[in-house]
């Protein structure tokens, strides 16, 4: 039994091959109300552990899109958008879809393995709905290029796209690792932060841009001092056609 304070209990019934337990909470409340009262911002450990989680974290590590509960973290990515942004963007022609994403706690894991085949990748749900498939596959067809924000929604988009490059409709988990030599057939680029290296993020660019030209990228992020990580710099990757 885990007692984690004001009135909030649970029973762990189960230890997973990766380490994390299945929780059985104690009482008749509602588990989003217990994790309410008893928890706080799930901030990554970089964050959390440098200065004490405050108020204000509620609305500064969430992006705009938010809708639905169920992530244990923000798709990072997507902080750099604003509405002006978005105004901007539709003005020069360049439109937007939204996707649902529940990032889970493995988007902080490292690779632990010597092989990349050894890795466990961890799995997030998400959902595509039939009229924003059509939409972006409507924009594909007509010489437009689907530009992902973040790695979430790349694997999300790859995960739901067939061979023939036809995006479909998708609603539940996704657990695709994207190395050097995986073909890309959802997505003509990528808008994400700076990770970690040795990380699965890391390899997901690599294997979009090269290995070369995300070295050389991240060395003149080095010397330029970017800022890594959630609240970090951008970048857009467009790999050559």
């Amino acid at each position: 039994i885990v007692d984690f304070g004001m009135d909030v209990s649970a029973e762990a019934e189960a230890k997973l091959d990766d380490g994390s337990f299945i929780l059985r909470f104690l009482g008749d409340e509602p588990v989003e109300l217990l994790l309410e009262r008893a928890g706080t911002m799930p901030l990554p450990p970089y964050i959390a552990s440098k200065r004490a989680i405050d108020a204000r974290d509620a609305d500064d590590y969430q992006t705009m899109f938010a809708r639905e509960k169920g992530a244990v973290a923000a798709p990072t990515a997507a902080l750099h958008f604003t509405d002006g942004l978005l105004t901007g963007l539709a003005e020069s022609g360049v439109g937007s879809e939204t996707l649902t994403l529940h990032v889970g706690a493995g988007t902080f894991l490292p690779v632990k393995v010597d092989e990349t085949d050894n890795h466990q990748m961890h799995s997030e749900w998400g959902r595509i709905d039939a009229a924003t498939a059509d939409r972006l596959n409507a924009a594909r067809k007509a010489g437009g290029r689907v530009i992902a924000v973040g790695t979430t929604s790349l694997r999300l988009l790859e995960s739901a796209t067939g061979e023939d490059g036809i995006i479909q409709p998708f609603e539940g988990d996704t657990d695709i690792f994207i190395t050097p030599g995986y073909k890309f057939r959802a997505i003509d680029g990528l808008m994400t932060n700076f990770h970690l290296p040795k990380s699965t993020l890391f390899m997901l660019v690599s294997a979009l841009m090269g290995l070369d030209m995300m070295q050389e990228a991240y060395a003149h992020a080095i010397a330029h001092d970017y800022r890594f990580y959630s609240y970090g710099d951008s970048s857009l990757l467009l790999p050559q056609r």
